[in-house]
């Protein structure tokens, strides 16, 4: 298993909409970057759904979401405008940012094995230090979880 960053990487990437950002624009702000394996799946869109219903208080505690997968843009904006999700996702088709995070592991599936994104998340503070990390994550109650945590970081400060 790869290890996850203690700080985030000064990389550039693309967002499903097309725009390349980097993480020092999130700078200042905390951020839960989470990563899934595909767009439109089930677990991968309670998970998207259940961050964008909370994201109006991440928003007033002060963080920004981002999702990741090695989707392609197009499959981001027809998931986000199916979804109605109400942040953006990174394109990762060249897996830069996954190798970063170290999510992509060996996987099984039916028995045969591969390599795939393990579903985690990433609590990065103003910062850029990784405060959190949830690996392998399961879906329910976890957009809450993190929610939680934030706060409780927030309440340390």
């Amino acid at each position: 298993m790869a290890a996850s960053p203690k700080r985030v990487p000064d990389l550039e990437f693309t967002l499903g909409t097309g725009e390349t950002r980097s993480f020092a624009d999130y700078a200042g702000k905390w951020l839960v970057l989470y990563f899934y394996p595909k767009d439109s799946t089930p677990g991968c869109t309670r998970e998207s759904v259940a961050f964008s219903e909370l994201a109006p208080q991440f928003k007033r505690a002060g963080a920004q979401i981002l999702g990741a997968s090695r989707d392609s843009q197009r499959s981001h904006q027809n998931f986000t405008q199916k979804q109605g999700l109400a942040f953006d996702l990174i394109s990762d088709t060249d897996e830069a940012v996954c190798n970063a995070f170290g999510v992509i592991q060996e996987k099984t599936l039916y028995g045969r094995k591969y390599m795939g994104i393990v579903r985690s998340t990433f609590l990065i503070d103003p910062e850029g230090h990784v405060r959190e990390v949830w690996q392998p994550v399961k879906v329910p109650g976890h957009a809450e979880a993190v929610l939680e945590a934030l706060k409780q970081h927030k309440k340390a400060q």
